[in-house]
Parts: structure tokens; sequence; C-alpha cells
């Protein structure tokens, strides 16, 4: 590119040569040197000439710097994120249900769910024998503390996985602080949202896991209540009648 200053001189130097042309009066039009005819108007007009060109070509020049660097900026926000937590991420999420499919007795099944409540705790045979009675009320706390021992090992999982969580936000928001485009902005805010997602998945666990424990807890104290009124029945029924002393 030519500089402007190299433009305004060589301008400069043609108006003054034609003015000072114009200033000889007794000069002739057309100079003849060794045969070539020199005109100076002509020459003035072709200098003009190939300095507009040379404007021109400095202004496409320009266009043509303007349309490299947004090709730059394209594909700076093109560029991928190079950090992702999605496979970690995955193994929190995949620990929490392998917690969750450990559930002892009573496993989170709607099925299986309404076919042990009916035979435990909905439809208690009151008219069966003591032991039979006895070995159902055992079998429903065995249920109660099952239930609470699944729900601490859910939480004991969330909890270890609060680390994680930490380190992958720490260096998501980092990577985002210094990323080069719109793309790794936007893709370092979507897996922030991805580790969000993965912590409500943790609290949504914890709660069904302390929710199932309570559930069984109410529902063994509730059989519990029935079979005490069904025993306290027999035991007064077979209890001996009181008979004052001297009565017949």
């Amino acid at each position: 590119m030519i500089p402007r200053k190299y433009v305004r001189s060589l301008l400069t130097g043609v108006v003054l040569a034609c003015a000072g042309s114009g200033a000889l009066v007794s000069a002739p039009a057309h100079a003849q040197f060794g045969g070539i005819v020199y005109d100076p108007s002509n020459y003035a007009q072709n200098v003009l000439t190939a300095a507009r060109t040379l404007e021109q070509i400095n202004n496409q020049i320009r266009m043509l710097q303007n349309q490299a660097n947004s090709l730059v900026n394209e594909a700076r926000n093109l560029q991928s994120l190079p950090l992702t937590v999605l496979q970690p991420l995955q193994d929190q999420i995949r620990q929490t249900q392998q917690l969750l499919q450990q559930a002892q007795r009573i496993a989170y099944d709607v099925r299986e769910i309404e076919a042990t409540f009916d035979a435990q705790y909905k439809n208690i045979p009151l008219n069966a024998s003591q032991q039979t009675m006895v070995n159902g009320a055992e079998a429903r706390w065995q249920n109660s503390v099952a239930g609470f021992e699944d729900a601490l090992k859910v939480q004991a999982g969330a909890v270890a996985n609060i680390e994680g969580s930490r380190e992958a936000v720490g260096n998501l928001v980092s990577a985002s602080q210094s990323a080069t485009g719109a793309l790794q902005a936007a893709q370092a805010g979507n897996q922030l949202l991805a580790v969000q997602a993965g912590q409500l998945a943790d609290l949504t666990a914890t709660l069904a896991a302390m929710s199932r424990a309570q559930a069984l807890d109410a529902a063994e104290s509730a059989a519990a209540k029935a079979q005490a009124r069904e025993q306290l029945r027999r035991f007064l029924a077979n209890r001996p009648r009181y008979l004052p002393s001297g009565s017949k």
C-alpha cells in the first residue's frame, strides 16, 4: 500500500508543474525533445489518473484486510472449547444411580412396592398365630432400618460428588474467562448448566432416599399399631376374669 503522504506529494508536484507551465506564456504548448513530443497538460492528466488508480487500489487492499479480519474473528467464534467435564459428570450420576439400585429389601419399583405393602402393611393377617405376627413385625422393622441405611449411603455419595463438582465449576469458569470466541463461551456456559443438573440429580436422589426411609418407618408404625390392638385384644380375651373374693 502506497502511503497517503507520497500520493499527496505527487499531486502537489503535479499542480505546481501545471501552474508553472501556465505562467510561462512564451513557452510553447508542446515541446519536442529528440523527436519526442512532451505535452504538460497530458502528463498532468496521466499523473492524476495514476494517483486515483493508486487510491482505488489502497481502498481495495483495506477492504481485503477487513474481510480477512472478519474471517479470523469468525474462526475464533467457531473454535471449540478444549475442556469438557461431561464424562466425569456422567460417572457421578451413574454412581448415584447405582446407589439407588442397591436399595435393600424394597426396591424403587412401583409393582414391587405395591406387592410388599399389600402383604406386609395393608393386609396384615390379624387372625394369624402369635409367632407369625411377630415375624411380620420383625420384617417391617428390618425394612425401615434398611431404608434409613440406604438413605445414608445416597447422602454419602452426594457429599462425595461435591468435590468433583467444585473442581469442574472452577475449571469451567477459568475456561469461560479465557474464551477466544462466542462458541467457547457458550460451551462453557452449557457445561456449567450440566454441572448444576448433576447437583440437582444428587439432591433429588437424596430426597428420594430419605423420603423412602421415612415412608417405610411411618408405614411400619401404622402396621405396628394395628397389630398391637389385635394382640391386646387376644391378651384380654385369654386372661381369666377377675372374680371378687367370696363370690361363687
